[in-house]
Parts: C-alpha cells; sequence; structure tokens
C-alpha cells in the first residue's frame, strides 16, 4: 500500500474542506463536540448606496501587514506536482511564502470547553469518526484497540484550538499527557486532523502540515505495515519536521516542498530540535524520535517502538 502522498495527516484542511485535492473530512457525529460544520466562503461588496469609509485621521497609523508566513498562500494545497518513478514528487525549492511558515488553519473538531489545556479519549472511536478515517476490516489494529483522542493545543498566533487523533487505546492517556507538555510549553501546532481515505490516493502538492497518527498504509517504500498503522505513531507538523532519504535514484523528501527545512541549525517555530521539549516529552512514555534513525531522517516521526 502506497504511503499518502502527504505524511501522516495528508489532509489540509480549511474552513472544513480538505484542499490539496482531497475531497472533504466529511461526517457528521450524533455528539455535540465533534467535527465542525463547514462554513460557506464569502465575500464581501461595498453597497452602491454605501457610504465610502473615511481616510484615516493623520494621527492615525495604518494596520500593520500580516508578518511573512502568518497567512496561508490561497494555493496552499492546490497545485498538484508532479510524481516521478519513485511514486512521489521530486523535492523543490521551498515557496517564499513558505520558508517561515507559521499558520493557524481551522480547528476541524468543536473546542474542549475551559480556557487551559484539556484531553477527551472515547474507546472505541465512534462509527462516524471512524468512517471518515482510513481505517476498515482487514487493518492490522481492531476497531476496538483504537480511541478518539481530542487534546488542545497552542497555535502559531498563540491561541486556544482542539484538534483528533486516531490513537491505539493503549497509548491515549499517554500521548494525552505528551500534549500537555507541549502545551504548558507553548509549542505551536498548524492543525491536528484525522487522515481521510481520500487522502490515500490524493496526488502530491507537497505543502501539507498537519499533525495525525493513524493511517492505514504500508512504511514508506516498504510493504509491512506503519506503526501508524496500529496508532501507535505520531506525525508532528511534518512541514517543518520533513522526511528524508538520500539513495542511488536520488534524495526523497516529504512534504515535497519542505526543503528549507531541511537546515535544522536554522530552527523556526514549529521544529522539533534533538535537546527539546518535544522530543523530551515523547521520551518520558517511551516513543523514539524518527530524528534519531541512521539510514534516513524522518524529523515529524514518533512512534512507541522507533519503526
Amino acid at each position: 500500500m502506497p504511503r499518502p502522498r502527504l505524511p501522516a495527516c495528508a489532509a489540509t484542511v480549511l474552513a472544513g474542506v480538505v484542499v490539496a485535492t482531497v475531497a472533504g473530512c466529511g461526517g457528521s457525529t450524533g455528539e455535540a463536540d465533534g467535527p465542525v460544520p463547514a462554513t460557506p466562503t464569502t465575500t464581501a461588496t461595498a453597497s452602491a448606496t454605501a457610504s465610502p469609509s473615511p481616510a484615516p485621521e493623520p494621527s492615525q497609523e495604518p494596520s500593520p501587514s500580516p508578518e511573512p508566513g502568518t497567512v496561508p498562500p490561497p494555493w496552499l494545497g492546490t497545485r498538484v506536482l508532479p510524481k516521478t518513478t519513485t511514486g512521489y514528487a521530486a523535492p523543490r525549492a521551498t515557496p517564499r511564502e513558505l520558508r517561515q511558515r507559521r499558520f493557524t488553519l481551522p480547528d476541524t473538531v468543536r473546542g474542549l470547553p475551559g480556557d487551559g489545556y484539556a484531553s477527551k479519549v472515547v474507546s472505541p472511536p465512534p462509527a462516524d469518526v471512524l468512517a471518515r478515517s482510513t481505517w476498515e476490516p482487514g487493518c492490522p489494529v481492531a476497531a476496538e484497540d483504537l480511541a478518539w483522542l481530542r487534546v488542545t493545543f497552542r497555535g502559531f498566533e498563540g491561541g486556544r484550538h482542539t484538534g483528533e487523533l486516531l490513537v491505539a487505546r493503549s497509548a491515549a492517556d499517554d500521548l494525552a499527557r505528551v500534549f500537555a507538555d507541549l502545551w504548558d510549553a507553548g509549542f505551536p501546532l498548524e492543525q491536528m486532523t484525522i487522515t481521510p481515505r481520500a487522502a490515500l490516493d490524493a496526488p502530491p502538492t507537497g505543502d501539507g502540515n498537519g499533525t495525525g497518527a493513524f493511517v492505514c498504509r504500508a512504511v514508506t517504500g516498504g510493504t509491512s505495515y506503519s506503526q501508524h498503522a496500529y496508532g501507535l505513531a505520531i506525525d508532528v507538523n511534518p512541514f517543518q519536521n520533513p522526511y528524508v532519504r538520500e539513495l542511488a535514484g536520488g534524495r526523497t523528501v516529504l512534504p515535497e516542498l519542505a526543503p528549507s527545512y531541511l537546515d535544522r541549525d536554522d530552527v523556526r517555530p514549529g521544529m522539533i530540535t534533538a535537546d527539546g521539549l518535544v522530543v523530551r516529552a515523547f521520551a518520558r512514555i517511551g516513543w523514539a524520535w524518527g530524528g534519531d534513525y541512521r539510514s534516513l531522517k524522518d524529523f515529524q516521526h514518533f512512534s512507541a517502538t522507533g519503526g
């Protein structure tokens, strides 16, 4: 089974709609705190009879322009890249808009109550949650051995957000503690979503960045099941922490537009460092970091077995 065109959480979701040529995550849930309904995008236009806005007074300063890297470009997730014989797209220079990536994308589930860290575990996952994931009969983990984990996290703008993961039931409480540590430390995430089945066959756009866990798929470049297929692996901010492997036939970088972030000495928001808080938080529950691999580097990846 091929790896999704974007690592683990292949779907980048904007206003409840999966982009990167992936169909919507879709699905509703009976719970009041389930997925956030998609909100139609509207464009405000001035009425022909409306009075023009007054010019700023001389003492007023115009609103500052958004800091570069904080607003997603309109093309995010929509530019399909041609595949090579490897099954992936060739790495490309990171676009200027993505070199200091600090986007905050819409939450895809309703916020957990409170104003601090919160988490909620539901096991087994509701049927409609499984239905919008990649799980199906034949996956190496039974549905009753998975858990629907929702946690709060800090966005790149510093706000409180809620995301969702499918994880192994045995690891759910430990992972809730990991994300509590990341919350306390102020470590930012762009978005946290469950990978939809459509993402497995989506053509590559090379710019996905959803933190995610369960994906029923094989390891990259192999045939055995990934630890993601057991709910025992998580990819964190894949764009800021890409996968890279050097082979005789060339270099594979996933996401394909993330080569700028292979410079691990240029530490930017959302990056994982060898001696940093994210590695320490996962180490406390016995999970290993893919940045320590020898034959390749998977800077986004943490797993219970190290594989």
